[in-house]
């Protein structure tokens, strides 16, 4: 399994500690993200993982390398300072040649904590895409997908009226691409949102879900950071 990881953004949530470092290498229970992050996705299977990198990306190359600490292989899609966003970011990984026909999309500042094998089988073995989530009910953060029947029905972020349109779950922070559906749903060398992405996907019928049955953590923001270091210290 191949993996790309989304670590190009500029960590302003969690500013003063992302004012020197990336996010990528903030320190989570004295050891940067990233070194949790990569050994959760070994444990898991993947040997492949291309970090999609931006402002402060030579700090994540000079620590990751060629990722032989964790027994992978590591590329690098760097799209500068020009913040394609998410969608744009895997865009230009894709058109880099850097990624398989099929992928797993993982955000720069996700820990999950579902099978990863069984998401890649749901998707066919990246035959087709695959979102992960999560039965949210608003309680992490603000709903965003409804879910019914094995599919996303419909995906929107920041929707004050989520809970009254059916949205109860989130996305997971973790899903499968394919570069077919890249290259129609992202343009080339431009800014684009990965939820527009999953947006239309979801308005086709073309988004099945895969329900995650533990809640994710993240470093996106500071309450983010202290539940993942406690979630750690439990589990250790």
């Amino acid at each position: 399994m191949q993996c790309l990881i989304l670590a190009g953004g500029l960590g302003t949530r969690m500013r003063p500690l992302t004012e020197d470092v990336p996010k990528a290498l903030i320190p989570v229970a004295g050891r940067p993200f990233a070194d949790h992050q990569l050994t959760w996705l070994a444990g898991q299977g993947v040997t492949r993982v291309v970090y999609g990198i931006g402002e402060k990306g030579a700090q994540v190359r000079d620590f990751v390398g060629s990722g032989r600490r964790w027994g992978l292989e590591v590329a690098y899609a760097d799209e500068g300072e020009r913040l394609l966003g998410t969608g744009g970011a895997v865009r230009l990984a894709v058109d880099e040649g850097l990624m398989d026909g099929g992928f797993l999309v993982l955000y720069g500042d996700s820990y999950p904590s579902l099978d990863v094998g069984a998401l890649w089988a749901a998707s066919g073995g990246g035959a087709t895409p695959v979102l992960s989530v999560y039965r949210n009910d608003g309680r992490w953060d603000r709903s965003n997908a409804v879910f019914e029947d094995g599919f996303v029905t419909r995906f929107e972020k920041g929707r004050a009226d989520a809970a009254d349109i059916g949205m109860h779950y989130i996305d997971y922070g973790l899903s499968v691409l394919t570069r077919a559906v890249v290259e129609t749903h992202i343009p080339e060398g431009r800014p684009h949102d990965l939820a527009r992405v999953y947006g239309a996907l979801a308005e086709a019928g073309q988004l099945p879900g895969f329900e995650a049955a533990e809640r994710f953590h993240e470093i996106g923001w500071p309450p983010g950071l202290a539940d993942l270091e406690a979630h750690l210290a439990s589990i250790s």
